[in-house]
């Protein structure tokens, strides 16, 4: 059994949902359209679970772009634990370890290599500003060094995970 496989997918959802409490409204499983969590044999897992399939919509690749997003991020952290977590707990403090890291100390090179904690908290502006001073300190002391403009700190207005090509063309 492989991990690509439907049947290690509907063994995985058996073991997850063996673990926990559903009450209540019918849970929902949203996922892409591979083909493991299309498989016939998760489809009947999930409906021996009573658990109702939600797939991404064909050849949208922004149907849900922020949590496909962060979940490349998480997959692709030189921390990820290749071989699982030892535990529920363990999973839960990995991720919010992550969480902490990736707000506070990542910086994105999409918001000009700020951190989204001081995005969000309005501490940009000034950044990006002492940034610039640097640079142009920088370019007045070594001018042989540069071969044309500094760097851009300037703010970065609106981020877009996959904008309109439309946008982008009037850019």
């Amino acid at each position: 059994m492989t991990f690509s496989s439907g049947e290690f997918a509907a063994t995985l959802i058996s073991q997850a949902v063996s673990k926990c409490c559903l009450s209540g409204e019918t849970p929902v499983l949203h996922s892409d359209n591979g083909s493991p969590m299309k498989s016939f044999t998760m489809r009947a897992k999930l409906e021996s679970l009573g658990i109702k399939p939600s797939y991404s919509r064909p050849r949208v690749s922004n149907d849900n772009p922020y949590i496909e997003s962060m979940l490349r991020t998480l997959k692709y952290c030189p921390q990820w634990p290749s071989q699982g977590f030892e535990s529920l707990d363990a999973a839960r403090q990995w991720v919010s370890s992550f969480i902490h890291w990736y707000n506070e100390e990542h910086c994105h090179s999409a918001l000009r290599f700020v951190t989204p904690g001081q995005r969000y908290r309005g501490e940009e502006k000034e950044i990006l500003r002492q940034r610039k001073v640097v640079y142009q300190d920088a370019k007045k002391r070594n001018p042989n060094r540069w071969s044309g403009k500094i760097r851009n700190w300037q703010p970065i207005e609106k981020v877009a995970l996959n904008p309109d090509k439309r946008v982008l063309l009037a850019a």
